[in-house]
C-alpha cells in the first residue's frame, strides 16, 4: 500500500500539478455543494481535470455523454443542411450530455482541443448543467 502511493506520487510529481478556479452551476452546484472553488491535480489537460474530479465528486453521468443520443438535444425543428459558421464536436465518448457543457475561461471546450485541451495555472473550468423543468 506505501509502495503504491509513493508510486502513484511520483506518477503525480512527474507530470506536475495544476490548480483551477471551478465554477459550479444548476444540478452540478448542488451536487458540489458551491458555485466556486480552487482544484490542485495532478496534470495539465481537460482529461486529467476531468478524471481527478470526477473522481471526488459524483457529477460525472450529469455532464459527459456515453452515447450520441445522451449528447444530442432532440428539438421540434430540424437543422438546415447548412450551420452558419464554425460547428465542432467531441468524439463519441468525451461530448457533453444535452444541455450541459465544460467551459474553459468562458469558451466552451470543443473550441479548444476537447478533453486534450492544456490547462494553466489559474484558468477557469465551468462545470454547467443547468435547473430545467418541464411541464
Amino acid at each position: 500500500m506505501i509502495a503504491e502511493q509513493v508510486h502513484q506520487d511520483a506518477r503525480e510529481q512527474e507530470r506536475g500539478q495544476t490548480t483551477v478556479t471551478v465554477r459550479c452551476t444548476g444540478h452540478v452546484r448542488d451536487a458540489v455543494g458551491t458555485h466556486e472553488l480552487e482544484y490542485t491535480f495532478a496534470g495539465d489537460r481537460l482529461r486529467d481535470f476531468l478524471e481527478a474530479f470526477f473522481a471526488e465528486y459524483d457529477v460525472e453521468e450529469m455532464l459527459i455523454a456515453e452515447t450520441e443520443a445522451e449528447a444530442t438535444a432532440h428539438g421540434w425543428a430540424r437543422a438546415p443542411e447548412e450551420l452558419p459558421g464554425t460547428w465542432r464536436k467531441n468524439p463519441e465518448g468525451e461530448q457533453t450530455r444535452a444541455f450541459a457543457r465544460v467551459c474553459i475561461n468562458g469558451r466552451f471546450n470543443e473550441h479548444f482541443e476537447g478533453l486534450e485541451t492544456e490547462l494553466e495555472e489559474g484558468d477557469r473550468v465551468a462545470l454547467i448543467y443547468p435547473f430545467m423543468f418541464c411541464c
